[in-house]
Formats: C-alpha cells, sequence, structure tokens
C-alpha cells in the first residue's frame, strides 16, 4: 500500500518550520537579555551631574521627557484599550465603517501636543539665556582660565596664568569658576565633561567659550563628541577636580617636567596620534592658543613662530 506523499511531507514540513520559529523565539530572547545585560554596565553620566550647568541641564531633560509623556503614555494605554474593545468577539463595539470626524477628537489631538510645545519652548527660552555657555559665572579675578585646543586625536590644555600645559588631563578647583576658551587644529571637534556642563564645538579659526564650576571633588571623564576621523573612539581625557590646595601643589609638580611647549613642541604635538599618553609642560607659549585661531586667516606656509610674530604685531597695532 502506497502511503499520499503530500500529507507526510507537510507534516514535517509544518513541524520543521514550529521548530525553527521556536529557535527563533529563543534566539531573539537571549539576545534580548544580553543587550539589557550589557546596557546595565552604562554609566548615565548626565544624570549623575557634579556641576550646576550639568545639575540644570538634568532638570531640563527629565521635564522634557516628562511632558513629552503626557502624549506618548495615552497614545499607548488607547492603543491596547480600542485593541480590546473593537475585537473581533465583542459584539457589543459599534461598528461604524463611515465615521470621519469627531470635533472633541479633534480638540483633544492638537490642543495637547500645542500646549506642550508652548511649554517647553518656554523652557528652553529661559534655560538658554540662563544656562549660556558663553555666560561668565563669576567676577574675571575669580575665574580660572583654560585654553583648550583640539588635536588629532588628543586635546591640548594651556593655562595662560599658571604657564603650564597638559595633553588629555585637565585639573582645576572645585567650586571655582572655570573658564575654557576653546578652538581646533584641524577638524571641528566637540568638547564635553558630561557630568560637569554641556557641549561646545572647537572650530579651527574660531575660539568658544565654556563656563562650568564643579561642586565635588572627583575624577570626570572627558569626551570628543564629533566625529573626526581614526583616533576619534579614543580621544578622551581626565577632568580632575581638587581641592585648592591640591590643586596648588599639582600646578607646582607640573612645573617640574622636563618638556617645555615652544612653538616647535606644538608642531611636533599636532601630528596625528591616537591613545596619545598624558603630557605635562613646565611652560607654555602665550601666544599658543591665539596663533592656533589666527592661523586659518594667514598664509598656510608661514611658520608658527612667524605667525605667532604676525599676531603680536597686529595686537600691537
Amino acid at each position: 500500500m502506497l502511503i499520499p506523499l503530500y500529507p507526510v511531507m507537510s507534516h514535517f514540513f509544518n513541524r520543521g518550520f514550529s521548530i525553527v520559529m521556536k529557535i527563533r523565539q529563543v534566539l531573539s530572547t537571549v539576545t534580548c537579555l544580553g543587550f539589557a545585560l550589557l546596557l546595565t554596565g552604562c554609566k548615565l553620566t548626565m544624570l549623575e551631574p557634579k556641576g550646576i550647568i550639568a545639575t540644570d541641564e538634568k532638570h531640563i531633560l527629565i521635564t522634557s521627557a516628562l511632558l513629552m509623556l503626557i502624549v506618548v503614555i495615552p497614545v499607548i494605554i488607547l492603543t491596547f484599550a480600542f485593541a480590546w474593545r473593537y475585537r473581533e468577539s465583542n459584539t457589543k463595539a459599534t461598528y461604524s465603517p463611515e465615521w470621519s470626524h469627531s470635533t472633541l477628537l479633534e480638540v483633544i489631538c492638537w490642543s495637547v501636543p500645542c500646549l506642550i510645545i508652548v511649554i517647553l519652548s518656554v523652557i528652553t527660552w529661559q534655560s538658554s539665556h540662563r544656562l549660556d555657555p558663553y555666560k561668565p559665572l563669576a567676577e574675571d579675578s575669580k575665574t580660572l582660565t583654560i585654553q583648550a585646543i583640539s588635536l588629532e586625536w588628543k586635546w591640548l590644555f594651556i593655562y595662560p596664568d599658571q604657564n603650564i600645559a597638559t595633553v588629555n588631563y585637565v585639573q582645576f578647583p572645585v567650586g571655582v569658576p572655570v573658564r575654557f576658551l576653546i578652538s581646533a587644529e584641524g577638524p571641528m571637534n566637540s568638547f564635553q565633561i558630561p557630568q560637569l556642563a554641556g557641549q561646545i564645538y572647537a572650530m579651527a579659526g574660531m575660539q568658544t567659550k565654556l563656563h562650568l564650576i564643579a561642586d565635588a571633588v572627583g575624577d570626570y571623564q572627558g569626551i570628543s563628541a564629533n566625529f573626526t576621523g581614526d583616533g576619534f573612539s579614543d580621544m578622551k581625557f581626565i577632568a580632575r577636580v581638587s581641592s585648592q590646595e591640591e590643586f596648588n601643589q599639582w600646578v607646582k609638580t607640573v612645573k617640574q617636567s622636563s618638556k617645555q611647549l615652544t612653538a616647535m613642541a606644538y608642531n611636533k604635538l599636532i601630528e596625528p596620534s591616537q591613545n596619545n599618553a598624558v603630557e605635562y609642560y613646565a611652560s607654555a607659549d602665550k601666544d599658543i592658543f591665539n596663533t592656533v585661531v589666527m592661523k586659518s586667516m594667514m598664509p598656510m606656509s608661514m611658520p608658527m613662530q612667524e605667525m605667532a610674530d604676525a599676531s603680536n604685531s597686529k595686537k600691537g597695532k
């Protein structure tokens, strides 16, 4: 007796397909759990602020998210409510295939988002002025000035008042207003210490500013927040907040370094490098930062020292 092949093949095919779908579900579940496990190692630095600027930014972020949830949460709830009410087995639900308009629903659907936009606009307007990165947080005499230059792929910090410089490391006292003057040598970058303040761009031929105050002693990660090439991912630096006494002692330690940031040393430093180690310079040419800013406005063939002289003569005029 011959057994029909079609039912047998159909049976095995359906069973095989069922097994494949179960394996797929298991793999999807395992993958989701794996990603969730990986995410548990992430640090939400923006939600752990250590400065007054970052604290205000955190409040704005949370307030904005809560306001937008006013729209998101009802939509999620109504999606399940509609699916349940108008399910096929519910014969009590009114079937209205010709329905197309409800004034009440139109008012709700448009007035609520418009109101949220108005509230967010007011918050954005006020916070943009209150948290302006160019706005000084104290008098100049009480503010520590640090010049930051984005290089490939490292950060150079110059302390004009202390006459020192560092690479991939910056330190300042707790509770002291800090003013970063920021520029770039080459590709546009973005300077950020997430737990202390927001980001601001570093651009060649331009100077941007960022003011911040740290509320707690500690080491915070500074990052390059804009893609600039091969070494971008490792373009990080340590921002150490210490007491005033520790900062003064650190300055003395840096001044004992055998390196000096001259125009010639800077020309070597701007050569691309990845995973650059922390470096200290006992002194720094006071004209380097201004020369970097002015470089794009001068002939490209002009040497660093000549550009510094030209910048000085321009100031004298």
